[in-house]
């Protein structure tokens, strides 16, 4: 099983930038997907959730109007876009995949850097 998240990197505040996490090893399909960034010195915070088949998707307020999640089970791929970044959005950002019964995510990434600085 693998995802491998790429698409981080450092950008100015109001910027964009778009994740991508390519899967393989396991359904994907059948998976909902999740972004999970974790910020130095912070626990980790959710940041969206896509279900299996693509039709609902799920934010926190810190990043709801400014992200999107997005799938392509055609692709094993799940990404996101992130509009007018702020600095407080500066962290590693992770993908997972859990099933929809399930309480915890079954499989992670290893992690993407996104740093927003002037």
């Amino acid at each position: 099983v693998q995802l491998v998240e790429s698409g981080g990197g450092l950008v100015q505040p109001g910027g964009s930038l778009r994740l991508s996490c390519a899967a393989s090893g396991f359904s994907f399909g059948s998976y909902d997907m999740s972004w999970v960034r974790q910020a130095p010195g912070k626990g980790p915070e959710w940041v969206s959730t896509i279900n299996s088949g693509g039709g609902s998707t799920y934010y926190p307020e810190s990043v709801k109007g400014r992200f999107t999640i997005s799938r392509d089970n055609a692709k094993n791929t799940v990404y996101l876009q992130m509009n007018s970044l702020k600095p407080e959005d500066t962290a590693v950002y992770y993908c997972a995949a859990k099933t929809a019964s399930g309480s915890e995510y079954d499989y992670w990434g290893q992690g993407t850097q996104v740093t927003v600085s002037s």
